[in-house]
């Protein structure tokens, strides 16, 4: 059978109320750290996209007992016998199964972790996570196929991270809760999915404060219990930003509900830099359909510059739909993508739409508009460049199809469901 992709026809604007899905970030290490606790916990707002439920199933594969609520909840049952090898077949196609490290190190005393996939949008260091675990008296074997972590007996310490990752500051985070003595965790990154966690933690009897900052305080404790409440996955702004860009390039008018403001900030302030306006409005945002859609330049005339930086700053998972909405302005901007060396190279894809984008290396592109895109044929190598090309045909004249779109189901629910009931046209040809 042929593998499905989207057929989008472009140019019509989308109207409508839109819910954002729960934080695919955010769910990930919490299958994590409910690793970490006896007995049974309820999870609810998790999104059921493909790489989640796919670390559901590594977790089954582990012991733990997974059952389906509905409506996005499930409750997960930890008997205490958790098996400590990854399974390399479902490791191997999601990235998220490296947060288990962690937290199945300190269960069990040693893990077998193979070495992960996910996105091919460059080297994805797991130098930072295996330092951490080391820092906290693990051993660690480095074979081909993946890493042997052994640490029977894990101690607090003062730990330096040598970068901010988000999901290495979560892997020594959940190591930390159940280690001996007091851990710092310096330069620990501070994402609003890395919060979540620690006070996730914290309601099953974690130690954690400076919540929020780049320094955290860990007291070990011997155990965890189980949360009185259930814990609710938050909104994935990463997805709100994405609907914002979606309206703006349409020319539409859409509402998105249950939206954390303090989440959105820096998107909205990078999106104003473009002439996009955001109104908050009844626990959620308004983006209306007269935006000026103008880039405003820098003092003197600069060219402005669009950067991704750990939190507070602008998401690195952002920069891919930056860079497709920054076509629809007027002006000139300079998309610069620190981390991933690989990220910008879909442009080909939307240069061959019809836009002015200069690739000037593999992480600094200058994007000039606006510009009358048509529709093309194209196929998506990750989760964001993905949406980035779902936004580029829907505001694009004629039809356009996406392909290898397993990798935008990877990270979005029932996207092209969603975008119908906005009225975009779009449909999903063909089965796997």
């Amino acid at each position: 059978m042929s593998s499905p992709y989207f057929k989008i026809v472009g140019k019509n604007p989308l109207h409508g109320t839109v819910m954002p899905q729960g934080n695919k970030n955010e769910a990930l290490p919490i299958l994590g750290a409910v690793c970490l606790v006896p007995g049974e916990v309820i999870i609810e707002n998790i999104p059921q996209i493909s790489d989640v439920l796919m670390l559901m199933d590594v977790l089954r594969h582990l012991g733990m007992e997974v059952e389906d609520k509905g409506e996005g909840t499930f409750l997960f049952r930890n008997n205490g016998n958790l098996k400590s090898d990854l399974p390399a077949e479902l490791c191997s196609k999601i990235r998220g199964a490296v947060t288990l490290a962690g937290p199945i190190l300190a269960k069990t005393g040693r893990v077998f972790l193979p070495r992960p996939g996910g996105d091919k949008i460059g080297r994805r260091r797991m130098d930072t996570h295996l330092l951490a675990l080391e820092a906290l008296g693990a051993q660690i074997e480095v074979f081909p196929d993946g890493y042997e972590i052994k640490g029977d007996r894990l101690r607090g310490t003062d730990l330096l991270m040598d970068e901010a990752s988000v999901t290495a500051t979560e892997n020594a985070v959940m190591a930390a809760v159940l280690s001996e003595g007091v851990t710092i965790l310096r330069h620990a990154a501070s994402e609003p999915h890395v919060q979540r966690l620690c006070k996730f933690l914290v309601s099953a009897g974690a130690k954690i404060s400076g919540i929020g900052s780049n320094i955290l305080t860990i007291e070990g404790v011997s155990s965890l219990k189980t949360p009185e409440k259930p814990h609710r996955i938050g909104s994935d702004y990463l997805e709100i930003g994405s609907f914002i860009s979606l309206a703006a390039v349409t020319g539409g008018e859409i509402f998105i509900g249950d939206v954390e403001l303090e989440d959105i900030r820096m998107i909205r302030m990078v999106y104003s830099r473009l002439g996009i306006e955001v109104r908050p409005q009844d626990g959620g945002i308004l983006v209306p359909s007269d935006q000026k859609m103008e880039i405003i330049p820098d003092y003197h005339g600069a060219t402005p510059k669009i950067d991704d930086s750990p939190w507070p700053g602008f998401p690195a998972d952002m920069t891919s739909v930056a860079l497709v909405t920054a076509t629809q302005c007027k002006g000139t901007v300079l998309i610069h993508e620190k981390m991933f060396e690989s990220r910008l190279f879909f442009v080909d894809n939307i240069i061959s739409m019809g836009a002015q984008i200069i690739l000037c290396d593999p992480h600094r592109a200058i994007v000039i508009g606006p510009n009358r895109l048509y529709g093309q044929k194209v196929a998506s190598p990750d989760i964001r460049a993905g949406m980035a090309m779902i936004i580029a045909a829907l505001c694009a004249e004629g039809t356009s199809s996406i392909h290898n779109i397993v990798q935008i189901d990877r990270g979005f629910q029932d996207i092209d469901t969603r975008l119908r009931s906005l009225g975009a046209h779009i449909e999903r040809i063909g089965e796997e």
